[in-house]
């Protein structure tokens, strides 16, 4: 391991002699209804039934036709939180993800079956490394990890053929199709893997702020290749996805960019391409930031009205509950699927972007030129 003290092989072992982090499949536990239903009745935890109400009976009802993207900041994959991701877009009730690239490319760890194992937040860092070993809070896992993810995301790329600027949601579909080839069953806990096989589009906001953007700029710097991620894509097909929504709504786990690049979506529609969409219709975030700080995670859905992310007739439909979304989350996804609505015919938006991009050109156009006449009508 390059740069990294071998340390002591009996320290290592013991360190990482805890249980193996797996990812929890929700199963629609009717205890953990009930107990949301009837127990969890005033502060955050009131609102975190609020929230799992709102979603299970109106989010997810048929006749509201609502496509639902979940936005997903924090380690959430380490602390093996995919397995509900897995579950929910196996079941229709999230079309499309925004996340950090941090999540996506941890995620792969489980896909290329590497163990991250529970450990302890009180250690010393400095033996740690000695060690070669990674510590997320209280998740560890031998440095070696990162070196050979690397190492499959580089040879992945070179496969690929990939050679002009492309999407992420058209790299992450690329990948997870060659996780599927290369390692049948992976899907199984991988979000990746399983995202491609049942057509959930993943977009990354910050595509250079994680390892699988580094491992790109590798390949441009060492190989000359024309491959990049280009934002201009993903905008223009989030916007897309948003326009094309009978109803629109998200679930938003912490906040910061990934919760951005989804809201945003609105105001580039009425502010930039001048189509009159309207606001979200329905907002839930699970965060532990605080709206005092001004930050963009504590951003309120009272706030996002007035830059048009939120429709103003439907505050009652926006809820925020003030939790570690790695206690909520769970409890929100087993709620949602344990629902009459906890299943609904997935929309495989990954195979429609090409169409859904070309209704938002035409509907831009279409708006430009009336900006125009209407410009030229008052001279």
């Amino acid at each position: 391991m390059p740069y990294r003290a071998p340390g002591s092989p009996g320290h290592a072992r013991q360190r990482l002699s805890g249980k193996p982090i797996r990812y929890y499949r929700p199963q629609g536990s009717a205890e953990i209804r009930h107990l949301v239903d009837e127990g969890f009745q005033a502060f955050n935890a009131g609102r975190l039934s609020e929230a799992c109400q709102i979603f299970a009976e109106k989010m997810l009802s048929p006749e509201h036709e609502t496509t639902i993207g979940l936005t997903i900041a924090g380690a959430m994959t380490p602390a093996g939180l995919g397995g509900c991701v897995i579950e929910m877009m196996d079941r229709g009730l999230v079309d499309f993800i925004i996340s950090t690239g941090a999540n996506l490319y941890h995620d792969l760890h489980y896909a290329l079956n590497f163990t991250l194992r529970r450990g302890s937040p009180f250690v010393n860092d400095v033996e740690l490394y000695e060690d070669g070993i990674i510590r997320i809070y209280d998740v560890l896992f031998p440095a070696t990890v990162l070196l050979e993810t690397d190492a499959y995301i580089r040879d992945f790329i070179v496969r690929s053929t990939l050679n002009e600027p492309i999407a992420t949601s058209e790299f992450h579909y690329r990948l997870g199709l060659d996780l599927l080839e290369r390692f049948p069953g992976c899907d199984e806990h991988s979000v990746v893997a399983r995202a491609a096989r049942v057509g959930v589009p993943l977009y990354t906001s910050s595509p250079g702020d994680s390892s699988i953007g580094m491992n790109i700029a590798y390949h441009e710097l060492m190989n000359g290749s024309r491959l990049m991620i280009d934002p201009n894509k993903d905008v223009n097909e989030v916007c897309a996805i948003v326009l094309a929504g009978k109803m629109n709504g998200c679930v938003i786990l912490g906040g910061g960019s990934p919760k951005n690049f989804y809201l945003q979506a609105q105001p580039t529609l009425w502010e930039v391409y001048g189509i009159p969409k309207g606001g979200n219709d329905y907002f839930i975030q699970i965060t532990t930031d605080s709206v005092v700080w001004g930050g963009l995670s504590g951003a309120t859905p009272a706030e996002a009205v007035s830059w048009g992310k939120v429709n103003p007739a439907v505050l009652p439909d926006t809820v925020v509950a003030y939790c570690d979304s790695t206690i909520a989350f769970p409890i929100f996804a087993e709620y949602a699927v344990g629902s009459p609505n906890g299943r609904r015919q997935r929309k495989e938006l990954i195979h429609h972007r090409e169409r859904l991009v070309a209704d938002l050109t035409r509907e831009a156009k279409a708006a430009l030129e009336k900006r125009k006449s209407e410009v030229s009508s008052l001279k």
